[in-house]
């Protein structure tokens, strides 16, 4: 374990804790609102780990649906995650098994995006960053799981002070992070179209699967710009 590595980690996941501790105490709130224990709610942020689809198995859980149906919705809104695991894959492939198993865990949004951002800045995505960036969020989330669910109760309505819009906030954030990389409009237009479509005509929560893969077809089906120093000095010529 290299422990500068993993202060560099811990610095780096520090400001993505604290956005987070927000939605950790409404998960626990909203978990209790609708017939969890504390217990129960810490429990599932401490094993599902994915604050959007804690969202949406609470609420399936809150309105007696069939158990196999919340697996299957959890999946939809997950299913981001599949991608995330292909494409870092190639930045962890000097983990161990046992590493791996860990990283795989504690890969959320964050930790994706910014493991993405070191790797393309030449930077080396060690299991000791890797872990000190994972662990300043996920053991507060845990933290703030259980306030929220001891006082959620005081908050009341979240709509009525803005909270509910600090998710989509999040996520515009973190794909803006992502705004040099080749064709990114055009990627993000029909992410978004098909998101936006899905909602309309197939329903909540498909409609994040159905985006998501929207877009990754596109990106697969265009050519990637290639630098200038790539090219021959006969095209270039031409």
């Amino acid at each position: 374990m290299d422990r500068d590595e993993f202060r560099d980690g811990v610095r780096g996941g520090f400001p993505i804790m604290v956005a987070a501790s927000p939605f950790g105490a409404l998960f626990g709130a909203l978990a209790v609102d609708n017939g969890f224990t504390i217990a129960d709610a810490v429990f599932m942020s401490a094993m599902v780990y994915a604050g959007a689809s804690q969202m949406v198995g609470i609420e399936l859980f809150g309105n007696n649906v069939q158990p196999w149906l919340v697996v299957l919705s959890v999946f939809a809104v997950n299913f981001r995650h599949v991608l995330y695991s292909a494409s870092i894959a190639r930045n962890i492939r000097h983990f161990t098994p046992v590493q791996k198993f860990f990283a795989f865990f504690l890969l959320i949004d964050p930790q994706y995006a910014e493991s993405e951002r070191r790797a393309e800045r030449g930077l080396p995505v060690s299991f000791s960053w890797y872990l000190g960036f994972g662990l300043i969020i996920y053991f507060p989330w845990l933290i703030t799981t259980a306030i929220g669910a001891v006082f959620g109760q005081l908050i009341g309505d979240p709509r009525v002070i803005g909270i509910d819009v600090l998710l989509p906030i999040y996520f515009l954030g973190l794909v803006l992070g992502f705004r040099k990389r080749d064709r990114f409009l055009p990627v993000v237009a029909a992410s978004a179209g098909a998101s936006v479509l899905a909602m309309h005509f197939v329903g909540s929560p498909w409609h994040v699967s159905i985006g998501a893969l929207a877009g990754v077809l596109l990106a697969a089906c265009l050519p990637l710009e290639r630098p200038a120093s790539d090219i021959p000095a006969v095209e270039r010529e031409a």
